[in-house]
């Protein structure tokens, strides 16, 4: 039967910690802005959770609403407003955008500094993607032993994987490709193609870390069929309740890097 990595307790260690240290600097409280374009309802469920969560670690968020056909000069004017505001540490762009806009060209008009989500191709080291660090968390979590593994990598977004098969290289984990599933130690997905991955498709004992979340009418699910491979891997992520509570706190990890550099 697989242990379950959880999520919501890693995130609450990190919130814990970023909340000590935001109330022992003793200063105003960090800012962060986030740009929500149109009206997804996941979009909107994910920056409520956002914004209910940043006030308990002592992040003050100011909300920049905006309609589906808003011109995209305007969206950057407003990100070009946020970029130059002294007093704010972040600025979040909630993604998906709507499909007209061009994400990387609006990622690109951000201020790398204050990049939160890590996305600009010129952020500064310091800055880890969350759901980069969500995935180095969970590894240290298990104390997943690296050497002489293989590693499967399923992504849509190149940014993404590119710092995947960075990490893996870095760990001296070989990586292998999708034909390849069934002999990986290790398989870390995010497609967003929901129960996709079963249980005859990968190894004995390997570790799933499912980053893909789908919101559908039946309710939200990862990449992984649970009920399919719970009896077969070693540990794995939950969808809800894993990957994601982590990445709104390593979220709020690197407003506060950003804080304490200004």
């Amino acid at each position: 039967m697989a242990k379950i990595i959880d999520g919501k307790k890693i995130a609450e260690r990190v919130k814990d910690a970023i909340a000590k240290e935001i109330f022992e600097l003793q200063g105003p409280r960090p800012n962060l802005a986030i740009i929500l374009v149109g009206e997804r309802s996941d979009s909107e469920l994910y920056v409520s959770l956002k914004e209910k969560e940043a006030k308990k670690v002592g992040i003050d968020t100011c909300l920049y609403r905006m309609a589906d056909n808003v011109p995209e000069e305007e969206l950057l004017e407003t990100i070009e407003f946020l970029n130059r505001d002294q007093n704010l540490e972040g600025i979040l762009l909630q993604l998906p955008l709507p499909e007209h806009f061009d994400t990387d060209k609006i990622i690109k008009a951000i201020d790398p500094l204050k990049d939160v989500d890590g996305f600009h191709p010129e952020h500064p080291e310091y800055i880890v993607s969350p759901v980069l660090a969500s995935v180095k968390a969970c590894l240290n979590e298990i104390k997943f032993e690296s050497e002489g593994k293989r590693a499967c990598l399923l992504y849509n977004s190149e940014i993404f994987g590119g710092e995947l098969k960075k990490l893996m290289k870095d760990l001296g984990v070989e990586v292998s490709s999708k034909k390849e599933m069934k002999n990986a130690d290790l398989i870390i997905t995010a497609l967003g193609d929901p129960k996709s991955i079963k249980g005859e498709q990968i190894k004995q004992d390997a570790v799933i870390i499912d980053v893909g979340i789908t919101k559908t009418d039946e309710g939200v699910f990862g990449d992984v069929d649970f009920e399919s491979v719970k009896d077969k891997v070693s540990y794995i992520t939950p969808v809800p309740g894993g990957i994601g509570p982590m990445t709104i706190a390593f979220l709020f990890d690197n407003v506060l890097k950003i804080y304490k550099r200004r």
